[in-house]
């Protein structure tokens, strides 16, 4: 059965009404699944259909449990039906909510909300069912788009061990906290009240907190007055040349990961090739940059350039 089909035999299901349509008129944005709203005898739900390969990538038990950790917190947005099978998912929308993308992902009252819900998140002492470890996750990819018989970048091999090598000798402080491990503007929603929330935590685990600072700084493309705004809100004080260094490593690491989960949609037939070349044209120049210049800013890192690269 197609996805969309069983999307719409669930909600017809759960709803007990054979009557309703999946309707994909209003599109609530998403890379990893696509997501809509829906109203449905009055109220208005988000539905998530999920993307190719999903089922490869994404272990959705554990992201069922670590969901309810973020509903405890009450940061997060009410699941009505979660398929750990499938992962079609039904939330409530919150109403009148908008992403801090397109509110401004930059203003200081955007960067503080977002601060404070990462430091909720990072100090609440809950116990997420899993790790997050990018490394395991790039392997992970790596194997399926092996399987699925693709090709890499042609430099690709070099340019991973080289920032591999470079963080296990550099990198040495790390602590393991509950983290999102995806906190790009359009998953944090800000409410009419004024109430932030993030959603989407298929990612989620256990990880290091500077990778849920690191993410948002680069997904947001954040200019130089609002990186160094968020780091002193968040850590209380300008970070340390070894933490501002974490940061830049876990920057590089992201665009070789995500360019990777990129490629598995490539190449399971879905238009992300663009993206791909995106994503790891920005590698490229960062991966040398933070091994050869240490003063190499973030801001400089979040920059992209424009050049031809091949498999």
């Amino acid at each position: 059965m197609e996805m969309e089909d069983l999307v719409q035999k669930k909600l017809r299901s759960i709803f007990n009404d054979n009557n309703i349509i999946f309707d994909k008129s209003r599109f609530a944005g998403g890379l990893t699944n696509y997501n809509y709203i829906m109203n449905i005898n009055g109220t208005e739900y988000v539905i998530r259909q999920p993307g190719a390969m999903t089922n490869l990538m994404i272990n959705r038990k554990k992201e069922k449990f670590n969901e309810k950790i973020a509903a405890k917190l009450g940061i997060n947005s009410e699941c009505v039906y979660f398929d750990e099978v499938s992962g079609i998912k039904i939330s409530l929308f919150i109403k009148n909510s908008k992403n801090i993308a397109k509110v401004d992902p930059c203003c200081h009252k955007n960067l503080k909300a977002v601060s404070a819900l990462m430091k909720r998140i990072h100090s609440s002492g809950e116990q997420l069912a899993n790790s997050f470890d990018w490394t395991i996750e790039l392997d992970k990819y790596e194997r399926i788009i092996q399987e699925l018989n693709g090709d890499f970048f042609f430099d690709y091999t070099v340019l991973k061990n080289q920032l591999i090598d470079f963080m296990e000798k550099n990198i040495k402080n790390t602590i393991s906290v509950p983290c999102h491990n995806d906190t790009v503007p359009e998953n944090f929603l800000v409410g009419p009240n004024g109430k932030t929330y993030l959603v989407d935590w298929e990612y989620s685990g256990m990880n290091d907190p500077s990778w849920d600072v690191a993410a948002y700084i680069l997904e947001s493309k954040l200019n130089s007055k609002a990186i160094q705004y968020l780091l002193l809100d968040y850590y209380g004080k300008f970070p340390s040349l070894e933490e501002i260094l974490k940061i830049k490593c876990y920057m590089a690491a992201q665009d070789l990961l995500w360019m990777v989960w990129a490629m598995v949609r490539h190449y399971s037939g879905d238009d992300f090739l663009d993206y791909c070349c995106f994503r790891y044209e920005r590698f490229q120049k960062n991966v040398n940059a933070i091994r050869i210049w240490p003063e190499y800013s973030i801001a400089d890192m979040i920059k992209n350039i424009s050049s031809t690269i091949a498999f």
